[in-house]
């Protein structure tokens, strides 16, 4: 392990994991969750600080140390003893979305240090993708030796992505799902977010189907129980409890809590019949980059986004 390159990991986990597998080196831990909530292109700048508190603050709850926050992100500010720099993330949207982040500030920072890619996800002889703190040492230790590194086409397209994230017509991402790059996930990924969008014929994003249908199929004992079910079975989307947390409460109106357990009413099985567009009663207005949710809909039949009726002017 070289001694002069800085790691930038996804999380506190990672970073925790890195130490105890003796990572010497410096380590820039990433504490976001850019897949929600709003965001600009410049993400070097008070504005964007100020945006994302504010949304943590509103959505979560979550008080931003800003100080600390500042002096954690002040490691790129003195990257000329650095020889490389390491970017530890995974294969979901929550990961890929704050790769970009990670990626855009590296840039607006003029950085022009190699940066290496130690990417997670499908592992030999393991059934289900794997996060980088799952992976065993002697697995980490493999990923960290076969580090890919981000050619200028890479970053390019990451820098594309970020500012297309942050705009307010996010069907300018479609023709990125089969553009071919080190990002092995990516496409994936961008899949998995325009489908989070609420479908036209129900007004439910493709997670809170998938949610709905978890209660139907299962015995769900309690809501804990279902946050469970939830967290194992969401694919490429890579959210904690905090998140699910929210859109469980969100979904509420779908379904009843008996002796039994959790069991879906009418409108839940409505909802899964596509009976009724439930979007505004659901009225989710997360905003994901430069768009609320809400403004747009995810059409089968064009797949695209479509404007929600209310706002095709």
């Amino acid at each position: 392990m070289s001694e002069n390159c800085l790691h930038i990991t996804n999380g506190s986990a990672l970073t925790d994991y890195l130490r105890e597998l003796d990572f010497k080196e410096d380590i820039l831990t990433w504490q976001e969750m850019l897949c929600e909530g709003p965001t600009i292109p410049a993400i070097n700048s008070d504005e964007f600080f100020n945006i994302r508190t504010k949304f943590l603050k509103k959505y979560y709850d979550i008080e931003v140390d800003k100080s600390a926050l500042r002096r954690e992100l002040s490691k790129l500010d003195k990257v000329e003893k650095y020889d490389e720099i390491n970017l530890w993330f995974e294969y979901d949207l929550f990961c890929h979305i704050n790769l970009l982040g990670v990626i855009n500030l590296i840039h607006q920072k003029e950085i022009k240090k190699p940066l290496y890619l130690i990417c997670s996800g499908r592992v030999e002889g393991e059934k289900s993708l794997k996060g980088l703190p799952e992976l065993s040492p002697a697995q980490l230790k493999s990923h960290y030796k076969n580090k890919i590194r981000l050619t200028k086409d890479d970053i390019d397209l990451a820098i594309a992505l970020w500012r297309t994230y942050c705009g307010k017509d996010h069907n300018i991402l479609k023709p990125y799902i089969v553009k071919e790059s080190s990002f092995k996930y990516m496409s994936n990924c961008l899949k998995a977010h325009l489908q989070r969008f609420p479908y036209q014929n129900n007004g439910l994003g493709i997670i809170e189907q998938n949610i709905l249908k978890i209660i139907k199929e299962n015995d769900i004992k309690s809501v804990h129980h279902l946050l469970g079910y939830a967290l194992n079975y969401q694919g490429y989307y890579g959210f904690g409890d905090t998140q699910f947390h929210r859109i469980i409460e969100k979904l509420s109106i779908f379904y009843d809590i008996t002796q039994n357990g959790l069991v879906l009413n009418r409108k839940g099985h409505e909802a899964l019949f596509n009976r009724h567009n439930y979007a505004s009663e659901i009225n989710n207005d997360m905003f994901y980059g430069g768009v609320n949710r809400l403004e747009y809909q995810f059409s089968i039949e064009q797949n695209k986004l479509v404007k929600t009726i209310v706002n095709a002017n």
